[in-house]
């Protein structure tokens, strides 16, 4: 298998997935996962394992699926991954794990870390939960159900703490529930998972919103420490005029309305904009997924974005997605206002075009307007995907936490806050990343509870 390309993994055909929600990628077959995993160098020093911000034991569990012990595969991987069938769809192996891959430059390409991952997670017939057995004597609360509160409540139970999350909405998940499509992450996966961890005996308190119903404190006075993984669920606008018209939506809501109450189903009681023509300002995951629902709401969709694709901040596989799919990008202009008719609606955009300069500090060429520039594109809804930033909700509660410029709390490496026996990982503390990065977070400070508490354990 020296020579052997990378296989990819099927996907429905552009024609079919735009006229339905159902997951568009496949997964592979269990002779694509085969020959893929012998495609694995099983290196000595796996460059790979460092690019996986928890750590998977990438060959180990690859050679797992080549001797066809799926059940050994995904035993492995939830060592380190306690949500390996999210990761599997949503992580950027391509920038990570796949991208040290010895065999990525001359060999055929990376192996497909990320499909066998979801293969293994997939198709493995049991769960090994590997729970205590023996309780710790320690109580965490863990704020949000988001993939940082998740892994670190996992970490936590299987040390054998007595973990109770708590979720601001009616269903646990966070971002993965209200932000990432059922084209890209089936909800059926999300809530598989999450029954995998209450396995190991975590709570999940649903519609518990921390900051208003609950305080910090108060959860102090019952758990031992507390974690903060609430996410960033505040949204970014433009700060132009127009931005109150009905039809403007941030992504948040738009997403939110889609995924987690179901509004693009026939009969729905969520009430979505049915538009025509929309527009989609942004160029970030975020925005790819905005724009995906909009043309399966059967829209005309233009993505505005104001560099160039080369500086696209998304994953290369959701652009082209995006792109088969009809999305149409402006790209290298910017919206200056959003213009409205007599009634209050939505009717257009107007955009100014842009030219890149040269590199700031960041490398990154940054845009400039061009004089005189200036058109309009009809439309009768905006999408504003620009990012987020954590909800002041709770350092508005809590003022002692120490927070940075965009509201983001201050952490140490291991997680802990400016308070003692509080932690928190996630976007909460850098803003909006990735499922990955966040989980990454909560093992770290599922780690500094555990070395923290130690006498009690």
């Amino acid at each position: 298998m020296k020579d052997a390309k990378r296989h990819e993994m099927p996907a429905l055909p552009a024609s079919e997935r735009i006229k339905t929600f159902d997951e568009v990628a496949l997964g592979f077959t269990w002779q694509l996962a085969k020959e893929e995993a012998e495609r694995c160098l099983n290196c000595k020093n796996p460059p790979c394992v460092s690019g996986c911000p928890v750590g998977v034991r990438i060959p180990d569990f690859i050679a797992k699926i080549k001797s066809g012990d799926i059940d050994g595969a995904a035993d492995i991987i939830r060592l380190d991954n306690n949500l390996p069938a999210i990761c599997g769809r949503v992580c950027p192996q391509e920038s990570q794990c796949e991208a040290l891959c010895v065999r990525k430059a001359k060999l055929g390409g990376s192996v497909a870390i990320g499909a066998l991952e979801r293969y293994a997670a997939d198709n493995s017939a049991r769960y090994d939960v590997h729970a205590p057995t023996a309780r710790a004597g320690i109580k965490v609360a863990v704020v949000g159900s988001g993939p940082a509160s998740l892994s670190c409540a996992a970490d936590l139970a299987r040390a054998g703490v007595k973990v109770t999350v708590f979720e601001a909405l009616h269903k646990a998940g966070g971002v993965l529930a209200y932000g990432i499509p059922q084209f890209r992450l089936p909800k059926e996966v999300v809530a598989r998972e999450i029954e995998n961890v209450k396995a190991l005996g975590v709570e999940i308190i649903l519609n518990a919103v921390i900051g208003k119903s609950l305080f910090i404190d108060e959860l102090l006075e019952d758990f031992d420490a507390v974690f903060i993984g609430s996410g960033a669920g505040l949204p970014s606008f433009l700060g132009v005029e127009g931005e109150n018209l009905n039809g403007v939506y941030s992504a948040n809501e738009y997403l939110t309305r889609i995924n987690l109450m179901g509004a693009y189903k026939d009969g729905a009681a969520t009430p979505i904009s049915r538009a025509k023509r929309v527009v989609v300002v942004g160029a970030g995951n975020v925005a790819m997924d905005s724009a995906r629902c909009a043309v399966r709401l059967g829209a005309e969709t233009h993505l505005v974005y104001r560099r160039s694709r080369a500086e696209m901040p998304a994953r290369a596989e959701e652009i082209e997605r995006a792109e088969e799919e009809g999305v149409k990008f402006d790209l290298l202009v910017n919206p200056v206002r959003i213009l409205g008719d007599e009634n209050g609606n939505v009717r257009g955009v107007r955009l100014i075009r842009m030219r890149l300069g040269e590199p700031d500090s960041s490398g990154r060429r940054s845009p400039h307007p061009v004089e005189g520039s200036e058109f309009e594109i009809a439309c009768e809804s905006v999408i504003v995907a620009l990012g987020t930033t954590p909800n002041p909700l709770i350092k508005a509660s809590m003022p002692s936490l120490e927070t940075g410029r965009k509201g983001t709390l201050i952490v140490d490496e291991d997680g802990r806050t400016s308070v003692k026996k509080v932690y928190a990982g996630g976007d909460a503390t850098t803003g909006a990343a990735t499922v990955i990065m966040a989980m990454g977070a909560g093992k770290r400070a599922a780690k500094a509870i555990l070395e923290d508490f130690r006498g009690k354990i």
